[in-house]
């Protein structure tokens, strides 16, 4: 069974196995290319039922202005099971993937990438499946310590687990809560932290993934069209 050809109904024992697979295709190296286009993706759950409502918002990278968005209204068929989340998540988001017409360069993820403790976060193997640079930002952290990060817009400093750097925490405007940044997939952490700073607006979400929550809320709140917008 391979998740690259669209068996997502998988259970946690087959999860496991083919998350020691997809680990080993992650590549953590310098953008290929310059970037045009920037996605960013969330999802939001029905706390009523198994309802998933996934999205991805496509920005232009100079301007930061949305170009497309994506949006899909699905099931959950993997139950919550801490490490193996993007197994919950990506069938959806995949989804909406599959239905955009300008695919980005590099994709922004509500979630973890390396910062992960399987090393393996949504980023990860977003990034796998859609063979697309990718960067995992997270709102709290899974693994690792950080210190003496300043209270200034901008601001960063080394997430660290057993003396490895495996991300960020980095700071978007002064003294807001940092987020947490760490490449996913064909992309290091250099470059993951430059393309973060460049998103940074002022509030505590990068603006890829802050206009994919702002998204995926209104369709759950049946405020927006389901489909390519």
């Amino acid at each position: 069974m391979s998740i690259f050809n669209g068996h997502w109904k998988v259970s946690e024992e087959q999860a496991l196995k083919l998350q020691k697979e997809l680990i080993e295709k992650i590549e953590i190296k310098s953008l290929e290319k310059p970037i045009r286009y920037i996605a960013g993706t969330d999802i939001a759950y029905n706390k009523a039922n198994d309802t998933i409502y996934s999205g991805i918002v496509v920005l232009d990278f100079n301007t930061l202005e949305v170009v497309t968005r994506s949006t899909v209204i699905d099931q959950v068929h993997f139950p919550y099971v801490p490490g193996l989340l993007s197994f919950r998540e990506i069938p959806s988001l995949f989804k909406a993937w599959e239905q955009l017409t300008i695919k980005p360069d590099l994709i922004v993820t509500d979630g973890h990438g390396i910062a992960h403790p399987k090393k393996m976060g949504v980023a990860c193997h977003f990034g796998i499946i859609t063979k697309t640079p990718t960067i995992g930002v997270g709102k709290k952290i899974l693994i690792g310590h950080y210190k003496d990060l300043k209270e200034s817009k901008g601001s960063f400093a080394p997430l660290i687990k057993d003396s490895e750097t495996i991300g960020y925490a980095f700071r978007a405007g002064n003294c807001l809560k940092p987020v947490f940044v760490s490449p996913g997939h064909l992309c290091n952490f250099k470059d993951a932290l430059n393309i973060i700073s460049k998103c940074a607006i002022g509030f505590r979400i990068p603006e890829p993934t802050r206009q994919a929550d702002i998204m995926v809320n209104a369709l759950r709140r049946g405020e927006l069209e389901v489909g390519l917008l």
